[in-house]
């Protein structure tokens, strides 16, 4: 019976993501020709994710780890653990004043009408192409130069072994913040792994507790920030 009542829940999912981007696909879609109206798009984006996130059953509880404080005029890259679907949804929540620009896998914009919106929002990366890998830090250096934040996945997806607590971490989003020195915002989500598994036939509504760990200057080495985010993270995933 839980197991039909989770099948529910999870088709719940699919009409209340079709029905919000039905209803916020027509402004997103026109608002992300031009950069300079991203912030008015970014506004549209945001609507979706709380709606995502609240609507199937969720909340959060935030859990503060540093003295530092998030600048609103101030570009992020911002990073955290990849576990679930809805670990895309909570850095839009967290984040009302920084129009966020996410890395994403190229694949997605295949999707039907979500992916139109979804290629003019995001930075696409082809990881088979060793160009398009290459690419994404000049891209994104733009869009943080015109005063968005990029949020990366630093684990480049969710593992494939779910007993894997905290993967591996990739360069890509320590490479853009020591090449462009901007400053690295690291968040833990943590109880999305058991919430909203990538196993369809598991899940349940509840509260997420999302760990700010810190925010990690640039002017560290590529390896002392790889390092130290990871440990952040690691430690507040097994506290």
């Amino acid at each position: 019976m839980r197991t039909f009542l989770v099948y529910v829940w999870r088709f719940w999912m699919v009409i209340l993501g079709t029905l919000l981007t039905l209803i916020f696909f027509l402004p997103v879609y026109i608002l992300s020709f031009r950069q300079k109206d991203y912030k008015a798009c970014y506004f549209f984006i945001r609507l979706w994710a709380i709606g995502m996130f609240y609507g199937m059953g969720f909340r959060y509880s935030l859990i503060k780890k540093t003295t530092a404080e998030i600048n609103k005029n101030q570009a992020y890259v911002i990073i955290s653990n990849h576990t679930s679907i809805m670990d895309v949804m909570l850095p839009c929540i967290l984040f009302p004043n920084h129009p966020l620009c996410y890395v994403g896998k190229k694949e997605l914009e295949k999707i039907p009408i979500f992916g139109t919106v979804y290629r003019r929002v995001c930075v696409m990366v082809d990881r088979s192409s060793a160009r398009s890998r290459a690419d994404v830090y000049r891209r994104c250096a733009e869009r943080m130069q015109q005063g968005q934040s990029v949020v990366i996945f630093p684990e480049g997806g969710v593992p494939d072994d779910t007993n894997v607590i905290l993967d591996h971490f990739k360069d890509g989003a320590f490479i853009l913040a020591t090449k462009h020195q901007f400053p690295i915002a690291v968040y833990t989500f943590r109880g999305l792994k058991e919430m909203f598994p990538f196993d369809n036939s598991k899940g349940y509504p509840g509260t997420v507790k999302v760990y700010f760990n810190d925010i990690l200057t640039p002017d560290l080495s590529l390896k002392t920030l790889k390092e130290t985010a990871y440990e952040a993270i690691r430690l507040s995933l097994t506290e």
